[in-house]
C-alpha cells in the first residue's frame, strides 16, 4: 500500500497554460511505485522562465533559466538539498551533491520539483514532440534525481537515461536528444 501526498501548483503569468495536473499526478504516482517508494510527499511548481531563472540564480548562482530543479527534503539531509538543472545541457552538471551526500531514501521520499513550462514549450519544438511530453520528461527526470539517480558522470548517466526511457515508455514516449 502506498501513501503519497502530491501537490501541483502553477505560477504562470497566464491561465491558458494547458498543464494537465491530473496527468502529472498520475505520472508521479506511477514513477514512485516503479521506484518502490511507498511513502512520499512531493510538491511540483510549474513556473515561468523568469521564476525558474530566479530560483536558479538564488540557489545555484547561475544567471539563466533552466528546465527543472529538484530539492530533496528528506531528513536528515535538511539543508543539504539535492539540486539538478539543465537536462539537455551536457556541458553543465545535472546534479550537485553536498560533500558526503550518500542518499539512502529507504521507502520515504520528501521532495520538491520546480519545472519551467516556457522551457518545455521551447525545447519540445527543438526535440520534435509536444510540450506535454517535454514537461513529463522534466517531471520524470527530477523524480529520478530525488530517488537517487545521477547523470553527473559518464558512468552513472547511461543508467539514468535508460530509466527515463523505460518510464516514459509507459506512456508511449521516447525522448530524443538526450545523450546516453
Amino acid at each position: 500500500m502506498s501513501n503519497y501526498s502530491i501537490e501541483i501548483t502553477e505560477q504562470l503569468p497566464t491561465s491558458d497554460s494547458d498543464v494537465d495536473h491530473v496527468f502529472i499526478d498520475v505520472v508521479i504516482r506511477r514513477v514512485l511505485q516503479e521506484e518502490q517508494i511507498s511513502t512520499a510527499k512531493i510538491s511540483v511548481a510549474i513556473v515561468s522562465d523568469a521564476e525558474i531563472h530566479r530560483v536558479n540564480r538564488e540557489f545555484l548562482g547561475h544567471d539563466y533559466p533552466t528546465d527543472v530543479i529538484s530539492f530533496l527534503l528528506n531528513e536528515p539531509l535538511g539543508a543539504n538539498a539535492r539540486i539538478n538543472f539543465d537536462l539537455h545541457d551536457a556541458d553543465e552538471p545535472d546534479v550537485l551533491h553536498p560533500p558526503g551526500d550518500d542518499v539512502d531514501l529507504c521507502d520515504f521520499l520528501n521532495g520538491e520539483l520546480i519545472v519551467s513550462f516556457e522551457t518545455a514549450i521551447r525545447e519540445a519544438n527543438a526535440h520534435g514532440w509536444s510540450p506535454r511530453a517535454e514537461l513529463l520528461l522534466y517531471v520524470v527526470h527530477g523524480l529520478l534525481h530525488l530517488c537517487g539517480y545521477d547523470d553527473l558522470t559518464d558512468e552513472t548517466r547511461p543508467l539514468m537515461r535508460s530509466r527515463e526511457r523505460e518510464l516514459l515508455g509507459i506512456w508511449g514516449l521516447c525522448p530524443t536528444g538526450l545523450e546516453m
